[in-house]
């Protein structure tokens, strides 16, 4: 099948001509795609079936279908609250970061010296957590506010010194997702979660009776609660913390700008969303999740820390601090499964701050409260009580009897607000509300429109926040559009993203992220839903979702799938978790041990201990395979216990296993399940599904195979796809009665980040079933290609019995590092001089670097990369000759900075030129590093996490 044969889309998607594959092919000694394929994709897995997807006939005619849908949608006025609110995005932000691919096409910032911009926007996101919450370290974003407050709940019980048995308390006005997440994840760790009214508990004694007599680990908050009243929690926390018990607040950021600070409270954590500063409600997401500390607690938090550190020059450089944190390094060690965050998101929020500045932050936050004032009073006045007088933008009203009527009544006008029970209905004003909808639900209550309040406090004294907020320079700088646009194009030009070149990491999937794919999700009608919206109103989002459920069910040979889970460690434990609820309704709750090759994703070991699983590793062949004897041996020690295997195909370390259809009936044989992670579904789509060679469940990274942009390090979306034993217990949620799963949530909205879903549908839609497989095809062509011109240079480490590889490769540096004393890290810092991403550093094989060139690439750009890494060995060959010692090679000082070659002095004994230029470099096309290579051991040793003071940045 030729170009001509496909959609239009294809040849826009994939980068190899069809002249351009000919001449692959040929280099690779293969006639056409199909005898390759015949090669390296073992024959009994192949489906040899066309995928049923059809295809649209033009980009154009993608955008009117979604039009279509987003026209089924009734975006109303949203009332609702619980944790989402309407917000105004700064256009300059929508336009420069949103929809900016030099922002959204960004990967993890694990190579900090080309990630200074992004950095630099992650740590005003941590100093704003920081500053509002009043405690000193924050990270760099958490998932969603309610996994955010369960990964609290592990924290705590790490950190609290209270005795193996103690509870969780959570209090009754924690938003209810939130709740129920965190009773999702404790059930998995046999941890013991009360419900109850704290609000009066002042001592000890009280404690412990509300957690039914027993000892206390931790204590969860709302502040402002649900029900919008805002407590003094200063007595709780001090009767806590005599009972060795951590609290969390789980806290509105906007409030916290007139708030008495959770520190300041006392409070040992504060987690939350920053959802109202400037990202869309979208149906539930993606939204950048906070989590801050107290002293003590910082090398405890899960997920990713930016840090300020030095250059080779002394200068101040950011990366990511504390990295032995990271949890798919610490495998069955971890304490969390978070191996992403919400960068793009909590820049968006970070902006939104720096655009208002802390004045323009409090003059919003007291138009907000002056609108719930103003209906306070009129609700008031007409006779309408409410359950507290102290609250910031949520008014609970007692109703008795009515609040069915009062809810279709403020329908009627369009507006949402919720029905808590019978008796009580709340409502959220936000930086939106207008006072012509506040009239409207003031005349759904049956009582007079307000008049417009000032927003004075009147609360204690004790809740007023007296304290300045946001106090560096840069959140004061940048309040005309003139001075943000170019601050936002600075940080930019210091990144290095997919609009620049080829980012080709292993296991990653860099690939394509099409303009039209991205069009639709600044649309209204997706963006301003809110997740808890009446499904009537909902329709075009639900049908979408409904169509992307169909086609990857298609797609991956299973029976249902579950588009819940906002990250694909999220899905990772979704997944393991319907598997411990199948076996548990078959009387087989002592399966509990999962096996995990060696070479797999460090989260998958991280979700089986989350989800309440033993791991034990399985051994590597010395060809890269499963040990298929360990295999054995594992199963036969652990038969009866045995609850699941992951396994990763393609496995991890590049390879097509024949073996996997016999490891997946060894593991059935013992009553076990079969994992099958996704991370490397690239390679197989339109050519095998794992749901049909033995997978019982896969969770599938749609920010990778399926055109959802990393975002410089999120936003994500894990789905699960199951075969039909395990679909009764997919996750369930208690806002979605059609999600009948038994399992709990494991997101806070029903569908997780659903405002990407329209990208990863248009992709599919736009490529149908044989572009597919066209860009499977590809990949593995693009991949082999690679191997072919990088193995006379530097080794290929595996590789099937034919030498071909899957979608990625591993070059073998060791020997050269050896001998030579450069590092992978000196090839990784060099490329960048180059003008390249470096691939994938020491995983899976410590010394390795995995490449993967995804479908998208064209040829001229690998074989721009080929000639880099060809002409890097040649400096390598350099210092094994003696020409230039290692210490003091280009591969050694890199990246080299425009600064550094202003130096009188140059001592090197490389040319200027060759620093810079090295070969076939274009002078027109360069990409100037903004810092030399970072010191990372000096920024852990001296850890700052907020703004440093600009005289940091003097020379």
């Amino acid at each position: 099948m030729t170009a001509l044969d496909l959609p239009d889309f294809v040849s826009r998607h994939v980068g190899p001509t069809d002249d351009d594959v000919a001449s692959m092919l040929q280099a690779l000694g293969y006639a056409d795609l199909d005898q390759l394929l015949a090669q390296a994709v073992p024959g009994g897995i192949r489906t040899g079936e066309e995928l049923a997807v059809q295809a649209a006939a033009s980009e154009p005619a993608v955008i009117e279908e979604l039009r279509a849908k987003a026209s089924r949608n009734e975006v109303l006025t949203s009332m609702i609250g619980l944790g989402y609110y309407g917000t105004h995005t700064p256009p300059v932000v929508r336009r420069n970061i949103l929809e900016n691919p030099a922002w959204y096409t960004a990967y993890t910032p694990y190579q900090p010296e080309i990630s200074q911009g992004r950095l630099e926007a992650l740590l005003n996101f941590q100093t704003v957590i920081s500053d509002l919450t009043g405690l000193p370290t924050a990270g760099a974003s958490l998932l969603d506010e309610a996994t955010a407050v369960a990964e609290a709940m592990t924290l705590m019980r790490r950190g609290s010194k209270a005795a193996k048995g103690a509870v969780l308390l959570l209090d009754a006005q924690l938003l209810p997702q939130s709740i129920a997440v965190v009773q999702t994840r404790a059930a998995a760790l046999d941890l013991d979660v009360v419900v109850a009214e704290l609000r009066e508990v002042t001592d000890p004694d009280g404690l412990r009776a509300a957690a039914g007599e027993r000892d206390v680990f931790g204590v969860i908050v709302q502040y402002p609660g649900a029900d919008g009243v805002i407590a003094d929690w200063r007595a709780l926390v001090t009767a806590a913390h005599e009972t060795k018990a951590l609290v969390t607040f789980a806290a509105d950021l906007l409030a916290l700008t007139l708030l008495t600070s959770p520190g300041d409270l006392g409070a040992d954590v504060a987690v939350g969303t920053c959802q109202r500063f400037g990202v869309p409600m979208g149906f539930g997401g993606p939204h950048a999740g906070y989590m801050s500390v107290r002293k003590g607690l910082e090398r405890t938090m899960p997920g990713r820390l930016v840090g300020v550190s030095v250059d080779a020059d002394g200068a101040p450089a950011y990366r990511l601090a504390l990295q032995t944190r990271e949890q798919h390094i610490r495998r069955e060690k971890a304490t969390s499964n978070i191996c992403t965050a919400q960068v793009l998101l909590a820049v968006m929020a970070s902006m939104y701050a720096v655009w208002h500045g802390p004045a323009g932050l409090r003059r919003i936050a007291l138009d907000v409260h002056g609108k719930a004032v103003g209906l306070a009073e009129s609700l008031l006045a007409g006779g309408v009580e409410l359950v507290s007088e102290t609250y910031f933008d949520t008014l609970t009203a007692v109703v008795p009897g009515r609040a069915d009527a009062v809810v279709e009544a403020a329908l009627q006008r369009g507006i949402n607000v919720w029905r808590v029970d019978n008796d009580h209905v709340s409502v959220s004003v936000d930086e939106t509300t207008t006072d012509e909808q506040l009239a409207a639900v003031a005349g759904a209550f049956g009582v007079n429109a307000p008049v417009p309040s000032g927003g004075e406090l009147d609360w204690d004294a004790a809740l007023v926040r007296t304290d300045e907020i946001l106090t560096h320079p840069v959140f004061s700088a940048h309040h005309s559009e003139t001075a943000m646009l170019r601050y936002l194009r600075t940080l930019a030009d210091r990144d290095y993203a997919l609009d620049r070149g080829m980012i080709p990491l292993g296991s990653c999937t860099m690939k394509l992220n099409a303009t039209t794919e991205m069009e639709s999700i600044t649309w209204p009608e997706f963006a301003n839903l809110h997740p808890f919206a009446p499904a009537t109103q909902t329709e075009g989002i639900r049908s979408l979702i409904t169509d992307l459920e169909q086609w990857l069910c298609e797609i991956t040979g299973y029976d249902s799938v579950s588009l819940q889970p906002n990250a694909g460690s999220q899905g990772e434990l979704a997944g393991l978790l319907a598997i411990r609820g199948y076996h548990q309704a078959r009387g087989e709750s002592a399966r509990n041990v999962c096996l995990i090759p060696a070479s797999a994703h460090g989260t998958n070991a991280a979700s089986a201990v989350m989800a309440g699983m033993k791991v034990v590793v399985v051994g590597t062949a010395p060809s890269g395979e499963i040990d298929m004897d360990d295999l054995l041996l594992k199963i036969k020690e652990h038969g009866e216990a045995l609850a699941a295997i992951m396994v990763t195909y393609p496995s991890t370390h590049g390879v097509f296993e024949d073996t996997i259809s016999e490891l997946c009936s060894l593991v059935h044989e013992a009553g076990g399940q079969v994992y099958v992670d996704g991370a490397n579904l690239n390679a197989l789509i339109g050519l095998a599904r794992p749901g049909k060679f033995g997978g019982d469940v896969s969770h599938l990274n749609l920010h990778k195979t399926f055109c959802i942009p990393h975002g410089g390090g999120g936003p994500g979306v894990g789905p699960i796809g199951v075969r039909e034993h395990l679909a009764p217990y997919l996750p369930s949620h208690p806002f979605a009665e059609e999600l009948t799963g038994e399992t709990g949530p494991v997101s806070a909205a029903p569908y997780g980040s659903a405002s990407i879903l329209p990208i990863s549908w248009a992709y599919v839609r736009l490529m149908g079933g044989a572009g597919l497989a066209r860009a499977t095809q590809t990949a593995i062509l693009s991949a082999n290609y690679i191997a072919k011109r990088l193995g006379e240079h530097f080794p290929v480490l595996y590789a099937g019995e034919d030498g071909l590889v899957a979608h990625e490769c591993i070059l073998d540096l060791r020997d050269l590092t050896r001998e030579s004393g450069v590092t992978v890290d000196d090839v990784a810092k060099r490329l960048i001089d180059y003008g390249f991403h470096a691939p994938t550093m020491s995983f899976p094989v410590a010394g390795t670097l995995m490449v993967e060139p995804t479908e998208s690439e064209s040829l001229e750009e690998l074989d721009r990369f080929c000639d880099a890494m060809i002409a890097i060995r040649a400096e390598i060959q350099d210092v094994l000759d003696g020409v230039v010692p290692a210490a003091d090679s280009a591969l050694r000082h890199a990246p080299h900075t425009a600064a550094s070659l202003t130096v009188d002095d140059w001592e090197h004994p490389y040319s200027r030129r060759d620093a810079v230029y090295p070969a076939g470099v274009d002078p027109l096309r360069k990409y100037w590093a903004p810092v030399r290579r970072i010191d990372g051991a000096y920024g852990d040793r001296n850890l700052v996490c907020s703004c440093p003071p600009p005289e940091a940045f003097e020379d």
